[in-house]
Parts: C-alpha cells; structure tokens; sequence
C-alpha cells in the first residue's frame, strides 16, 4: 500500500481496516530528537504523561516533569506520551502536510512517544483514526478485531486498557514506517529495544452526543426567556389528564424551529471545530502589527505562515463567499478576501500578492489573523 494513492486509500481502508504501509518517505528523518521530547514535557502548557510497567499493574503520572524525574525510572518499562507536539516544533507540524488528504477539520495533533525497551501503553482502542508513524527505533505492533463500547476493560482510573486482546495481525515497524489503524480496532505497541519513538497523528470525531449538547447550549444562549409555549386556540378536552396530540405538535415544532437551522448549525459548528485544542495558551505577537507594517510586509513578499496550533476551516456560500472560520471565531469573507481565505486555508506557508493591500477588506482580515496569533509573517530560513 502506497499512502499517496489517497483514492485508493480512502476506498479500501479509511475507517474500514489497518493496514501497513512501508516506509512512503523514502529518506526518511526524524524530526525530533529523545531529549527535545523529554524537555517539552518539562514545560508548563505542554499536555505529557508517563507510563510504568511493573509487576502489579501499570502506573500513570502527569506532567509536566522535574528533568530529574528521568534520573529515577527504574529497569522496568515505561513510556513518555507528550501531546500537540506539532504546536511547538514545526518539524513535526510539516508531518501533517502528507495526510491533508484528509480535510483540516478532522485532523487533531501529534501525539509523540518515547519508550524504553519492552515499553508500550497496553492494549486499547481509540474512537478516532490514527497513523503511527515510526520515527526512531523500532516496535512491534499487534491489532485486533473492532471492539466497542461493551467491550470489557480492566479495572484502571485513568488508562482504559482491554481485559483480554487478541491480536489478529502483528508487523514490526522500521522507522519511516507507517501503521494505519482506524477507530475502535484495538492496538498493541511494544518497544524493541530503547530509543524507540513514535509519532501518532490524530483525527478528531466528534460525537453524536457531544455535537448534542454543544449545538443545544449554544442555542440556548442566544434564547429569551419570554419565547415561550402558547396555545390561544385550546379547546376543551374530554380528559384533562391527557397531552393532546395537537400539543405535542406544537411542542415539538418549538424545539425544531431552532434545531433545524442549517445555516446557523453551520456557523455554530465551524466555530466550535476550530476552537484550539489549547485555547488558554497566548498566541499574540509582542508587538501588534498595523496598517502601514502589513503593507511594507506584503510587498517585501514575505511568506504567510499558520500558527501550527490554529485550526482553519472555510464554508463556501451559495453566493459564491465563504465563511472563514479560525480559532473559534467566523469571518464572512467575499471577493478577494474570499479568494485569500481558501488560500491560507489550503496551505500552511503560503506566498501573498503585494497587491492585497490595496483591499482594505483583505488587510484587515490579514491584520486580525496576525493581531490573534494565528498566523505570522516569517523570514525563509
């Protein structure tokens, strides 16, 4: 299986079964090293765990962590997960350009492991896509059959690890390696030897549930208090016990007035997608820019780039606009601030004409964009 045969991926495994692909990089280069991970884990804002094996069960302790932490690990195995890796080193960010095959909404970070030898998470299942991308080292994986939600566990507070796995197909992954594993199948990864490090790029799927409740507050907030249940044509009933037909109707219309709203479920929804995964961490620049500092940007032609934690997404309007929707907040976009929203939205290093200046609408979305930190210019280095 070759990853860039994305038709022919999409039709035979996405979201349907694992499968291996064989080193699609070529050369491949790790990105990051084990002691850059280990310092991120230190740092306030960073989301890390670790894992210990031992004989009575495993052990989980959150970052971030003392760098003398490392010096107290003891012979048994253990593994360090640090989350939204790509948010601080763009090395790894650029590992997401190969799988943009897959729509930006959907794609939530890099999580990167290191693990000693023999480490690994146990077996488990997750409710998202994800690649395992083999970045140093090497390990064993072991998927099994689709699991789901009776599927039972042991007994653990904070890792949900299977009570019983049957792998039903096993690989040993070099580095360059990729294991596509979609959701609910369950996984296995051991490490084979130290040194082994492993790059997991996620996809979000939202829930039935949680897309629910989200949608229902957000409609709730905007409700008054006096939009209320009315009936001025009531007529006598024979039992006034009962909950007529008619009532349940008009009951039922109040609540699917609101809910039924496509344009505003898709306004709320683009808003609510590309909400950071982080939103507490500041992202803005020392110093905001201004009018006269974009245009002496725009046409020294310096390149555009994405603030790697910032999530993009745009809704094209019957009207030939679109709704631009970064960091939780919605820019109605036309002409050619349009044309500039799909462009940074396709890519995350992109090249702007100096002659965006001259549109007031465009510059000054730019300027908004930079003021929130979700993009910056950036000398090529």
């Amino acid at each position: 299986m070759q990853i860039d045969d994305f038709d022919g991926f999409l039709r035979d495994y996405w979201q349907k079964r694992p499968v291996l692909i064989r080193n699609p990089w070529g050369n491949w280069v790790n990105p990051l090293s084990p002691d850059e991970l280990a310092g991120l884990a230190c740092e306030d804002g960073v989301e890390s765990r670790l894992i210990e094996q031992a004989r009575d069960g495993w052990g989980l302790a959150h970052g971030p962590f003392d760098a003398t932490r490392y010096e107290r690990l003891g012979k048994q195995p253990w593994t360090l997960l640090v989350q939204a890796v790509d948010h601080h080193v763009p090395e790894v960010a650029a590992l997401i350009e190969r799988f943009r095959f897959i729509p930006n909404w959907r794609i939530d970070d890099v999580m990167v492991s290191y693990a000693a030898d023999q480490g690994g998470v146990g077996p488990h299942f997750d409710q998202y896509d994800v690649f395992l991308l083999q970045g140093l080292g090497r390990r064993r994986w072991r998927v099994g059959a689709r699991c789901d939600q009776s599927t039972p566990l042991r007994p653990h507070d904070d890792l949900r690890l299977l009570a019983q796995f049957e792998p039903t197909g096993e690989w040993v992954l070099e580095p360059g390696d990729i294991l596509y594993v979609p959701p609910g199948f369950p996984h296995d990864g051991v490490a084979i030897g130290d040194d082994c490090m492993t790059y997991s790029i996620g996809f979000r799927a939202p829930s039935r549930s949680e897309l629910i409740a989200d949608w229902c507050d957000h409609l709730v907030e905007g409700m008054q208090d006096d939009d209320r249940y009315g009936d001025p044509d009531l007529q006598a009933q024979d039992n006034p016990g009962e909950i007529s037909a008619p009532a349940l109707a008009r009951l039922h219309a109040m609540i699917m007035e609101k809910m039924q709203d496509r344009d505003a479920f898709a306004r709320w929804f683009g808003e609510y997608n590309s909400t950071r995964k982080y939103p507490d961490i500041d992202w803005q620049p020392d110093e905001p820019i201004d009018s006269a500092g974009l245009a002496d940007l725009l046409a020294a032609a310096i390149p555009l780039r994405r603030n790697p934690a910032s999530r993009f997404s745009f809704i094209r309007q019957s009207d030939g606009s679109v709704l631009l929707f970064v960091d939780g907040q919605s820019f109605a976009c036309s002409g050619e601030t349009a044309l500039l929203a799909e462009q940074i939205c396709a890519a995350g290093h992109v090249r702007l004409a100096p002659a965006l200046i001259r549109s007031a609408a465009a510059s000054g979305l730019l300027a908004t964009l930079v003021n929130q930190g979700s993009v910056a210019f950036e000398q090529e280095d």
